[in-house]
């Protein structure tokens, strides 16, 4: 019996408020609205910033479903959607693309008018949520909400991709696009260039494989973890560094080791400290460095800008600077084997032992962990 138009009542993860574990709930989803999809989700990876806001760092409206990195088919679709089809495989985005604001009209940024980050309301447009359990209203994490068998975002917060992306593809939602897009269109590492990679996860490892793929000729490994190590030099790296064998600041070190400064630093650990580092480890006269962590809304980089004007440059990107419609395109080239994403894998858990996921990131043991549903 077709669930289209219909509520659908499924397991989801719940968290009901933050510095808690989360509850395996029985919710509602409403049917979709017009220019709203209804995913029944695949898979779901468990990403740093899911944990930010449990742990109160990235600010977040509670009770809320998280999860942002995920893998689903199209369920149903509301009036006036013209971009997917029931039974279509898509991957959801926490940056939409509406295509008609100023960033979506640009080819220089990424970031749609139409987020939820900035305003944070854990709404649907309209200011609804389709979830409900016990009857209250659950929040909506980053416009998709993914630790759920059934969620329903925006039109504007969906791209298809090849029906047969198997379920790993998931991670191209966020972890695997972030740090390899740090490198390929944020930086725009150029060949035979000197890299460095701060904090070593699954961003970090992307990073490395997006500075390879630009060809860069070195490539610095930066973390604290000596375990990390081995994968980062299978993934690219050329050398691995570690701060605490040194008994002067890292960032010395990665001048001394490459004549002035790497060409291109990318930090992947939401630490302050480690983002000024990662700046005064580049070339003085043209050194760029691309900060990737969350940090929380009071955290500040206090810097002289003498560093910056010799040369330097310093920015961000949130999604690697992808607009929502590229992200078919790697999917694309990990079918093809144009690059690997599988090294990102770790574990893949049951909804019912998401908590174990999350001790596992919080232990830092493993890359990704991967919800199955």
């Amino acid at each position: 019996m077709s669930t289209a138009g219909k509520d659908i009542v499924c397991k989801a993860a719940v968290a009901w408020e933050p510095h808690k574990p989360f509850s395996i709930e029985e919710i509602t989803v409403a049917p979709p609205k017009a220019h709203e999809v209804r995913i029944k989700i695949l898979a779901s990876g468990i990403c740093g910033s899911d944990n930010c806001a449990v742990k109160g760092i990235f600010p977040t409206k509670f009770p809320v479903i998280l999860g942002h990195e995920a893998i689903g088919i199209v369920e149903s679709i509301g009036q006036d959607v013209t971009n997917v089809h029931p039974g279509d495989k898509v991957i959801p985005l926490f940056l939409p693309q509406c295509g008609s604001c100023r960033s979506c009209k640009s080819s220089t940024c990424n970031f749609c008018d139409k987020n939820d980050m900035v305003l944070r309301t854990g709404l649907m447009a309209d200011g609804t949520s389709p979830f409900s359990c016990k009857g209250k209203l659950i929040h909506i994490f980053s416009c998709i909400s993914t630790f759920t068998e059934y969620t329903v975002v925006a039109d504007i917060c969906l791209v298809k991709v090849d029906s047969s992306a198997p379920i790993e593809a998931c991670l191209i939602g966020c972890g695997f696009a972030t740090g390899y897009g740090a490198a390929m269109k944020t930086a725009k590492v150029t060949p035979d260039s000197a890299c460095a990679v701060f904090g070593l996860g699954g961003v970090g490892f992307s990073a490395i494989v997006g500075c390879k793929h630009a060809g860069a000729s070195r490539i610095i490994g930066v973390g604290t973890h000596k375990h990390k190590f081995p994968k980062a030099i299978e993934l690219g790296a050329t050398e691995c560094v570690c701060s605490k064998d040194y008994d002067k600041p890292i960032h010395e070190v990665i001048c001394e080791m490459t004549n002035g400064g790497v060409d291109f630093s990318i930090e992947c650990t939401g630490r302050t400290d480690i983002m000024l580092s990662a700046l005064q480890s580049t070339y003085c006269a043209n050194g760029v460095t691309v900060v990737l962590g969350i940090t929380g809304p009071s955290d500040c980089v206090s810097l002289n800008p003498f560093l910056l004007q010799t040369g330097r440059t310093l920015k961000a990107s949130l999604f690697g600077g992808w607009k929502g419609d590229e992200i078919a395109k790697i999917v694309d080239d990990y079918m093809d084997k144009k690059i690997n994403i599988d090294f990102m894998v770790s574990n893949k858990l049951p909804l019912s032992n998401i908590n174990e996921g999350f001790d596992l990131l919080n232990a830092g043991k493993g890359i990704r962990n991967i919800v199955i549903f």
